[in-house]
């Protein structure tokens, strides 16, 4: 390291939130579905076993801590690199360091942040260095691997889900950034009732934004910080919104879809957005009172919800209230028909219910050499070739049922 490298790291500022990352798995809080006793993750650790996966979940739920912890716990070589700003030299690189590691009997697991941004070419490049064990990889993403990554390196990768941190571990990372400011720096700052609170629910499970809110709210305070101050650091306001009222909110967001009510629908919807609600909520609601309350008297309604959905994921806030609104009116004013969560209840109480009978022997599948010597498909009239041709295709105890009237 030379003298330059030694005055930038000297200057720098080292966020709360880089200074709390856990050191060991014991430390690693949010993640009990992941790492927990006798977790199928935890168990393959314990069995020293190595292995190459995705953390996929949302901003700051821990998907980089929890790739160096396993990776110490394995006491491997841990190389890191950012899909944005690296490329096929960086992981030629990173290879031929994993072989030289071999040589010294190191194993090497690369880390690649944000890996859904490689192209394919990049992508492409992993794939025989995981395949001949030269390295391990594990890679983040915000986005759904399925549709990110392509499927030959998806094919040799575990996915594992992480979730946003739940509230309970969330009160402990916010307190222990406190305590460490505290036993730090010498202001003293005397904490209101329901600044904590107020954080957890303004973090929306992203552990990294929580702390970094407790270090700028801890500095901006003076002697006292206030659930006001926390508010208008943030720009953002969660008094008097409670779980009963998410609830509540949302029910009558709902009901005023259901109810064609577009003007109610919208105050509901700017409520909940003003008071820090979590859009991706609101957009599945809408998509669900699309299909249940809408469903075919006015098809375009879920097409119109569903890229509303798709655009709060890729876009956020705040402009993806603009398409909230936009889908909230067409929702509203659509024609109501909820005759398709009729039908499928229905259907699904009848097969609970017993009514679970094998499909007629014409409709059996025949794509089989020995098919025909049980009479499968053989009375089978292929509807295309005789449109006026009828034949039944209920099973013959349900041959009268009608589930749509």
């Amino acid at each position: 390291m030379n003298l330059f490298d030694d005055l930038e790291n000297n200057n720098k500022q080292m966020p709360l939130a880089n200074i709390l990352r856990p050191k060991t798995l014991d430390e690693y809080l949010g993640q009990t579905n992941v790492i927990s006793e006798n977790s199928p993750i935890q168990n393959l650790l314990k069995a020293k076993r190595i292995f190459s996966f995705i953390l996929w979940g949302p901003p700051g739920c821990g998907k980089t801590t929890l790739a160096r912890l396993i990776a110490n716990y394995h006491n491997c070589n841990f190389l890191e690199l950012s899909a944005v700003t690296s490329g096929v030299k960086d992981v030629k690189d990173a290879v031929e360091k994993a072989k030289e590691n071999l040589r010294n009997g190191v194993k090497t697991i690369l880390f690649i942040d944000e890996i859904h941004r490689y192209s394919k070419t990049q992508q492409d490049a992993l794939l025989p260095h995981i395949e001949n064990g030269t390295l391990h990889l594990m890679g983040s993403t915000t986005e759904n691997p399925s549709f990110q990554v392509i499927p030959a390196l998806l094919s040799r990768l575990q996915v594992i889900m992480l979730n946003p941190i739940d509230d309970a571990s969330m009160e402990k990372i916010i307190l222990k950034g406190f305590k460490y400011l505290e036993e730090n720096y010498e202001n003293k700052v005397e904490i209101e009732d329901g600044v904590i609170n107020s954080i957890i629910k303004l973090s929306s499970g992203d552990a990294r934004f929580a702390l970094n809110t407790v270090e700028n709210s801890y500095f901006a305070a003076k002697g006292k910080l206030t659930v006001k101050l926390v508010e208008d650091l943030l720009q953002r306001s969660l008094v008097k919104y409670d779980e009963n009222e998410h609830y509540d909110c949302l029910s009558a967001y709902q009901k005023s879809l259901r109810g064609s009510n577009p003007d109610a629908a919208v105050y509901y919807l700017a409520k909940m957005l003003v008071k820090g609600e979590d859009p991706r909520v609101i957009a599945r609601r809408l998509v669900v009172c699309a299909s249940e309350d809408v469903g075919n008297g006015d098809y375009r309604a879920v097409l119109i919800a569903n890229a509303a959905l798709n655009i709060v994921n890729n876009i956020g806030m705040p402009e993806c209230r603009i398409a909230l609104c936009q889908a909230t009116e067409y929702v509203a004013r659509a024609k109501k028909r909820n005759l398709n969560i009729v039908a499928i209840d229905k259907a699904m109480n009848d097969i609970k219910s017993g009514k679970d009978y094998p499909p007629p022997i014409h409709l059996k599948d025949a794509h089989y050499k020995d098919a025909s010597k049980y009479g499968f498909g053989v009375d089978y009239v292929y509807t295309h070739d005789n449109p006026e041709y009828i034949q039944e295709f209920m099973p013959n105890e349900m041959k009268d049922v009608k589930y749509f009237s």
